[in-house]
């Protein structure tokens, strides 16, 4: 199984197990000084001077607070922690168990020159249930450093980045929202740091430090020459209900970079009464994220108006919008208000606007240009006070190029556009939309399920959802029906139906080194070719091996080689070749390339 139960030290619970060790992680990097790049595995890296990130430190306190500062560096550090989970995910050697494998996060560190790699006192992990109780400190933290030498000793935890990049690292891992709290930290006169982690909601006061991960409005303290050159102790924070970040129930879920940058956005529009447009592929949660302006804004006690333009024929959009008068027209028995009139001190929220017909499009112009409006059969004009927010998942410039919008409409609704990111471009939220959804449909459909295995939470991570948020809401909701109560959600549950989720899950599961029998996939048996090309290619290598000083370094890049001649430059063919995908394949090739080793 998948999970290991354990309350000792990580060193004598690894014994004899596959794992990810430290030089494991150094192999993957790669410095090419002629082109100013360093490469850790396929991902860009860049080496600084800790002073100098000290000094930046020092300053962003000093501008915006010491609250408005952790709160960026946690974030900041959260989503280097999901990057490197999921190299680390990638990287694994076969085999390797979930307590290896979250070990790892503190050689990615340590690499780094962040911190040393972390001495587990005790731990009680279960991937598949969800479990996650983890006791443990590092040394040499470099925040600890710098913090100490701009402001000495204080009464407060200081390795922001660290606690953010440990909870994003583990959240990754494990498929829900862990918590990493600092305890003790040699910025408060300890010796050590000691940091616990738990699931959010094992955290009778997890909101604490969730509220780190909320990305909030910046404001720049104004100088004060009475002002001590130290910042102040912490004020205390108030508590409040779950938003964004922290997995409301009624909020959008999020702590990914793309999240926060959308969420940074809301907040700076919410307050005012500007016009917002929220652009994006279908299913990605416009919706919510309209809620969440409104929520956030004035208006919040105020009416909420949702009108899907797609949804309502062209004869009855004019009616729905602005009222009619009874007898306007043949069936209109009664005066009724339109949605303008019921939203009026409130927000509408227009979805699917591109679809609005060119009548409407007219009227709902001189709306927002004056407020004011009349419902049909009427000479009475109305006047509203109407907070307008529309979305749309189509180009609404080509639609104005094709006549199908109007022009002067589109600049009245294009104040303040808000693009929201597809869920592929937000792959850190899933571990929080998975834990959020899999409690949202187990109390709706009567189910217990605890958690994930590890190949579904791959399959998860890796499929590249073109049907957004709404898909995976689909898919999870399915597992949920599908699963046992008490056991974690598998293979089956989730791609029953979808072959295309099937295929790249597969697919996934199988480079990471986890396509098993515990994956509930069954391969065909192979065939009598297939085994005679599996024996010919062992006699191979054991050749290789017993004649010559080959390293498996200019095997892997010969085999690159042959396959890149055999696709004739054809870089996604090779990759199909190797079993590789085409962006690892990318990655060799820049390194033999960068090596000087020419393809051909």
């Amino acid at each position: 199984m998948n999970h290991a139960r354990s309350r000792k030290p990580a060193a004598k619970a690894l014994a004899g197990a596959p794992s990810l060790e430290a030089t494991d992680v150094l192999k993957h990097l790669h410095f090419n000084p002629a082109e100013g790049l360093i490469w850790l595995e396929d991902r860009r890296m860049v080496l600084l001077h800790a002073e100098s990130i000290g000094a930046l430190r020092q300053e962003l306190i000093l501008n915006l607070g010491i609250e408005a500062t952790r709160g960026l560096l946690t974030r900041f550090g959260y989503s280097a922690g999901c990057r490197d989970a999921e190299l680390a995910m990638k990287i694994q050697p076969p085999g390797t168990s979930i307590d290896a494998l979250m070990i790892s996060g503190g050689y990615f560190h340590a690499l780094q020159g962040i911190v040393s790699p972390p001495v587990i006192v005790s731990q009680v992990v279960d991937v598949e249930k969800g479990i996650c109780e983890i006791e443990f400190y590092w040394r040499n933290s470099y925040e600890d450093q710098v913090h100490v030498a701009a402001f000495g000793i204080g009464g407060s935890p200081a390795c922001w980045m660290e606690v953010g990049y440990a909870s994003g690292f583990l959240s990754t891992c494990l498929g829900r929202r862990i918590l990493v709290r600092e305890v003790e930290c040699r910025d408060m006169g300890n010796d050590m740091c000691r940091c616990i982690a738990r699931p959010a909601d094992d955290w009778p006061d997890a909101q604490l430090d969730l509220a780190y991960f909320e990305p909030r409005p910046f404001r720049i303290i104004a100088p004060d020459v009475d002002a001590p050159s130290a910042p102040q102790p912490l004020p205390a924070r108030k508590e409040s209900a779950p938003r964004a970040a922290g997995g409301g129930e009624h909020g959008v879920i999020g702590a990914s970079v793309a999240f926060n940058s959308v969420m940074h956005k809301i907040q700076r529009v919410a307050p005012t009464t500007a016009t917002v447009l929220l652009l994006g592929e279908s299913g990605v949660g416009k919706s919510a994220f309209a809620r969440e302006i409104r929520r956030s804004s004035t208006r919040a006690d105020k009416p909420f108006i949702e009108v899907n333009c797609a949804a309502i024929p062209e004869a009855l959009m004019e009616a729905e919008l602005f009222g009619v008068e009874r007898g306007a027209y043949t069936g209109a028995g009664e005066a009724r208000p339109g949605r303008f009139r019921v939203a009026d001190g409130g927000t509408l929220f227009l979805d699917e606007i591109g679809s609005l017909p060119m009548t409407a499009q007219g009227k709902l112009l001189r709306v927002i240009q004056t407020g004011e409006f009349e419902a049909l059969g009427s000479v009475s004009t109305h006047k509203v006070d109407v907070r307008i927010i529309a979305a749309t998942n189509e180009n609404l410039w080509k639609a104005v190029g094709e006549r199908r919008f109007r022009e002067d409409l589109f600049y009245r609704l294009n104040v303040f556009p808000i693009q929201i990111p597809p869920l592929r471009e937000r792959r850190d939220d899933i571990p929080l939309l998975l834990e959020h959804l899999l409690r949202k449909y187990g109390t709706r459909h009567g189910r217990r399920i605890r958690g994930v295995t590890r190949q579904a939470l791959q399959i998860l991570l890796a499929y590249q959802w073109p049907g957004n948020v709404r898909e995976f809401e689909n898919v999870i909701e399915r597992g949920v029906i599908l699963g046992e109560d008490d056991r974690p959600l598998g293979y089956h549950q989730l791609v029953s139906v979808d072959s295309k989720l099937s295929a790249e899950g597969s697919m996934a599961l199988n480079e990471l080194g986890l396509l098993t029998d515990s994956s509930n996939v069954h391969p065909e048996p192979a065939s009598h070719e297939a085994a005679h090309e599996a024996a010919a290619l062992n006699a191979w290598a054991e050749g290789i091996v017993a004649r010559s000083n080959v390293s498996l370094d200019i095997v892997e890049n010969t085999l690159v080689k042959a396959a890149f001649k055999a696709a004739q430059g054809n870089l996604t063919k090779a990759a199909q070749l190797l079993g590789m995908t085409r962006a690892q394949l990318a990655y060799r090739v820049k390194k033999l390339e960068a090596d000087g080793a020419s393809l051909h």
